[in-house]
């Protein structure tokens, strides 16, 4: 079904969700605002989005390496030091740690991405054979959406948990600060592949050997 603007309007001063939460709830709901209210609260999520206005300077980094060829190092911050040592956190730090690796995640949030990253991208899709005869108004909707589909992709927030693809990871955040009753929020993360950006050797594995039996 299609949702309102005035609809999604309603369900966040209601119950304070984001936009983008707020649009899925009452999709998944039909429509239905109590639902649409009842799966928010279901999720943590109302309450969630309370909690981020408050301070958040607390938390852990963590690092996961994987059979020594990727590598993820992480900042994750929460309100108390007491919540840093919980264990249900550091399961969050340690999933986070785990999606990164199996993952192209960029930045962490869409804020982080540089205009000229979009508008690079932009002129590339602009240009595909795909798109040369369509009117440029169709052209340029089209572009805006593969863009806008590419970015998400880079978005450590918006993409699939891979442990639970029904999620994303700005979802699973938000269950757990629910659950938790602290802000959290990734503030950082770099991610290491053995071998990025170097030229790799290309050995011809017969001339080798025809090598060392002359």
């Amino acid at each position: 079904m299609t949702v309102t603007a005035q609809q999604v309007k309603e369900l966040r001063e209601k119950t304070g969700a984001g936009i983008m939460d707020a649009k899925k709830a009452l999709t998944e709901s039909n429509g239905d605002m109590e639902k649409a209210a009842e799966y928010l609260r279901q999720k943590g999520i109302a309450s969630a989005e309370k909690k981020m206005g408050r301070i958040a300077a607390e938390g852990m980094i963590s690092s996961y390496v994987h059979n020594n060829k990727i590598g993820v190092l992480i900042e994750v911050n929460c309100e108390t030091d007491f919540v840093a040592k919980n264990d249900e956190f550091k399961t969050l730090v340690h999933d986070i740690c785990l999606h990164i690796a199996s993952s192209d995640a960029q930045y962490v949030s869409r804020d982080e991405i540089p205009q000229s990253v979009i508008e690079e991208e932009t002129r590339i899709e602009m240009g595909k054979e795909d798109l040369a005869n369509k009117p440029e108004q169709i052209r340029a909707k089209i572009v805006e959406g593969r863009v806008n589909k590419l970015m998400a992709q880079r978005v450590l927030l918006e993409q699939p948990f891979v442990k639970d693809p029904s999620k994303t990871i700005e979802e699973l955040i938000k269950e757990k600060i629910a659950s938790i009753g602290e802000k959290i929020t990734v503030r950082r993360f770099t991610k290491y592949t053995l071998g990025e950006g170097l030229e790799k050797r290309q050995d011809n594995f017969a001339e080798e050997v025809m090598s060392q039996i002359k």
